[in-house]
Parts: C-alpha cells; sequence; structure tokens
C-alpha cells in the first residue's frame, strides 16, 4: 500500500489543518473496518440527517452519546447481570461498542431517541449568519451618497 505525506500541506497553508487531519486519518485508518453495531445515515431534509445505530439488547441507560471537538462519539456497555443467564444460543450480540463519526463544521446533534432496538441519532447543519451571503451596497461617485441596486430605477440625470 502507498503510504503519502501531507507535511507540505502544513507548511503552505494556514488555517486549513482540519482537511489535512481528516486527509491524514483517512489515508491512514485501517484497511478492516469494524461492522458492529450495524448503522445507516441518511439525509431526512436539505440541512438535516440521521444515523441509525442497531442497539439491541441495549437500554437507553447503557448507551451513551457525546460531541467532542467535532467527532460524535457513541458508546455502549452492557450491565453486569448477564453472567446469571444461561444461553443455549446466543445470537443477539450486546458486547460494549464504541462509534465514531466526524462531523462538518456547523453540525450539531439536535436530538437522540431509542426505540425499537434502534438508537436514532438527528443532526442539524446550521450555517451561521456570518457565512450566509449578503448584499453589498454600491456607492456612487457622482451622487456622493451610498444606494442599493435596488433603490435605482430610473436613469439619474448629470
Amino acid at each position: 500500500m502507498r503510504s503519502y505525506d501531507f507535511s507540505p500541506l502544513y507548511r503552505a497553508t494556514v488555517g486549513f489543518d482540519r482537511i489535512a487531519d481528516l486527509m491524514d486519518r483517512v489515508m491512514t485508518s485501517e484497511v478492516a473496518q469494524p461492522t458492529y453495531p450495524p448503522y445507516n445515515i441518511e439525509k431526512t431534509a436539505e440541512n438535516a440527517y440521521r444515523i441509525s445505530i442497531a442497539v439491541a439488547g441495549f437500554t437507553p441507560d447503557e448507551l451513551a452519546v457525546e460531541v467532542k471537538e467535532n467527532t460524535l462519539h457513541v458508546g455502549a456497555r452492557k450491565a453486569a447481570d448477564e453472567a446469571e443467564r444461561t444461553y443455549l444460543h446466543r445470537g443477539i450480540a450486546t458486547r460494549a461498542f464504541e462509534r465514531r463519526f466526524a462531523l462538518a463544521d456547523h453540525v450539531r446533534v439536535s436530538g437522540a431517541t431509542h426505540e425499537h432496538g434502534m438508537l436514532h441519532i438527528d443532526l442539524v447543519r446550521e450555517t451561521p449568519e456570518a457565512l450566509k451571503p449578503r448584499r453589498i451596497e454600491i456607492a456612487r461617485g457622482d451622487l456622493g451618497g451610498t444606494r442599493s441596486i435596488e433603490a435605482v430605477k430610473e436613469p439619474v440625470e448629470a
């Protein structure tokens, strides 16, 4: 397998550390990704997403959902009462797990629900006002004042 050196990105850019870190994480991650527990990521609206994780056998008290530094951490630990049971067949895995999801900037977790053996985590992308497009007024040099483009509807005579 090839390995890439991203150090030139760090030398030539300012403020793009997160992109370089993401590329570095993708390139150095293990080839075999963990498959337990299975999950879905779906887009529910233009700026809304939902992560659904199959957590059969876990109660809401045994699950933990946290956001740390733009990373969503989902984990579960089973209570110790399993030692009393004797199984003839055990097909439902209730082993401890931890899943991590990298979140983009301005994506926040709006809520989490546990129903029918599924953990649903709702995410919303909220663009701050400072990043939304805004109209800039243009000053006219011959009139000495400022007017927006919408305000000038008829030609101005000099």
